[in-house]
């Protein structure tokens, strides 16, 4: 039986950060959602991560989210790791949703800092050691600072090795400094499995010793981004090269529009035009008007 010193991360690889498809308000795109799924897991991805940013968690009711969950579990049948993002502004609503994604087949749950009231790194300690205790699967903690206003500071994730229950972080910040500052943990967690957000970093990250990427341009091309992977475990640096080139100008449709919402507006504009899902976007956001979406599919064609 390996020990924690020769432990290996548990995960490791692509795992998109799925959009949630919208029929409506409060209706799921289920033919939308199930297309989806064998779409990424057809690229080969590793994992799907649902009720993140992308999957616009904050902006669903409770039952939309219970709802998702079950139909991608269902969807999935293990053929893949799925992940649950379980944030909230409250701890209980967190435990209830993590229980619900174990009912449902769920393989671990995802946790950033609690957003609009701003904890201090002590509270911080506490609260997720609190969440530990009662949580019925493997977390991973979610750094997104320009979200929540707060971020896993390295000293505060040193004091949270020391619970068994928490498997790793997936940092969306940018800053590299911190991110190599993270994997300096791995001498007291080697088995923590270290993902990276950005997407254009994702190939530097996997250098450093990252263990993947949570990358939201896999939900659009999820084949790019494996073999993105694939050639940097390998070191291959030329094929890194011209695929990092490819991502960097997939990430131009990130640029249409002038709202904060415009990265994941993008990117279901982008699946919808593939002809995968709904674009519709949870409010108090729209979807792409007919001159955004004619730039995103000028971006997509000469892909």
């Amino acid at each position: 039986m390996a020990t924690l010193e020769t432990a290996k991360p548990r995960y490791c690889g692509i795992v998109p950060p799925l959009v949630t498809p919208l029929a409506d308000r409060d209706r799921l795109d289920h033919a939308g959602t199930q297309k989806l799924l064998e779409h990424v897991i057809h690229g080969g991805v590793h994992g799907v991560f649902i009720l993140g940013t992308t999957g616009e968690a904050p902006s669903l009711s409770y039952h939309l989210r219970r709802e998702f969950i079950q139909l991608v579990s269902e969807t999935v049948a293990q053929r893949v790791p799925v992940f649950v993002g379980v944030t909230d502004t409250s701890l209980v609503e967190s435990l209830r949703l993590a229980e619900f994604a174990k009912e449902s087949g769920a393989d671990a749950v995802v946790l950033s800092t609690p957003y609009y009231f701003p904890a201090g790194q002590t509270e911080l300690i506490k609260y997720i050691a609190d969440i530990v205790e009662e949580v019925p699967l493997p977390l991973m903690l979610y750094n997104m600072p320009s979200l929540t206003k707060v971020w896993f500071e390295i000293d505060t994730l040193r004091t949270l090795a020391q619970h068994q229950q928490i498997i790793g972080v997936k940092d969306s910040s940018g800053d590299m400094k911190y991110f190599q500052q993270m994997l300096s943990l791995k001498k007291l967690r080697p088995d923590w499995s270290m993902f990276i957000g950005p997407e254009h970093l994702t190939a530097e990250a996997i250098a450093l010793g990252g263990d993947g990427g949570v990358n939201g341009g896999a939900n659009i091309y999820p084949q790019l981004f494996v073999d993105l992977y694939e050639a940097a475990i390998a070191n291959k640096h030329q094929q890194i090269e011209v695929l990092t080139q490819r991502i960097n100008r997939l990430q131009q449709i990130y640029s249409v529009g002038k709202y904060a919402s415009r990265f994941i507006k993008a990117t279901k504009c982008a699946l919808s035009i593939n002809g995968i899902c709904s674009d519709h976007m949870a409010e108090p956001f729209n979807h792409f008007m007919p001159p955004q979406r004619a730039e995103v599919s000028d971006i997509l064609s000469r892909m």
